[in-house]
């Protein structure tokens, strides 16, 4: 069975079925989120001496810029998008892969040092939680990239033919981008500053 696309707003809730669509997804990873941070911070209030690690603030400082970044970048390209700017669209939209790209390489680099220097999940409770964490976050980041590739390749045809589902397709995968970035924002402070 097949259901037909409605760019119409539903009467119970005034959001497309898009919309709500990605809403109902981002509550659900909300809880998966939740779940992940209530534990660090049970086992950090928990234990009776917590490792103490000195992550490199400035890489994720700087990693912090690029991803609040590409949430402007993803945000002006939904905006040139909806303002028939299909060109200005598809470079923003570029940017905000490139950003998100070098998010992934410098936490790449993190990564090596680490492991590098014998702190592996294994080490202790706090790199077991800074890899759980930061690892299913580079998950979301690279599903994110991936969405948006092929909505900047093979997927860009349907705005020829269905336009305005296409602009609905960029609006739901900038919701969830925000939601990746917004993760970050808590897990910054949490794992580097704290």
């Amino acid at each position: 069975m097949d259901i037909p696309y409605s760019a119409e707003p539903r009467p119970d809730t005034g959001l497309t079925n898009a919309t709500l669509g990605i809403w109902l997804f981002l509550a659900s990873e909300v809880m998966l989120f939740a779940g992940l941070f209530s534990a660090y911070i049970l086992l950090r209030v928990g234990a009776d001496a917590w490792p103490h690690h000195l992550l490199p603030v400035g890489p994720a400082t700087l990693n912090t810029a690029l991803l609040i970044t590409s949430s402007m970048t993803m945000t002006l390209s939904w905006a040139a998008l909806r303002e028939g700017q299909v060109a200005r669209h598809r470079q923003l939209l570029l940017a905000t892969i490139v950003l998100g790209t070098v998010f992934l390489v410098i936490k790449a680099l993190e990564y090596r040092a680490h492991i590098a220097a014998g702190e592996l999940p294994s080490h202790d409770t706090f790199f077991a939680l800074y890899y759980t964490l930061t690892g299913i976050h580079a998950l979301h980041l690279v599903g994110g990239l991936v969405v948006m590739l092929y909505l900047l390749g093979p997927g860009a045809r349907l705005m020829e033919t269905r336009r305005e589902q296409f602009v609905h397709r960029i609006e739901a995968t900038g919701l969830y981008w925000h939601f990746v970035d917004f993760v970050w924002v808590l897990l910054f402070p949490l794992l580097y500053l704290l």
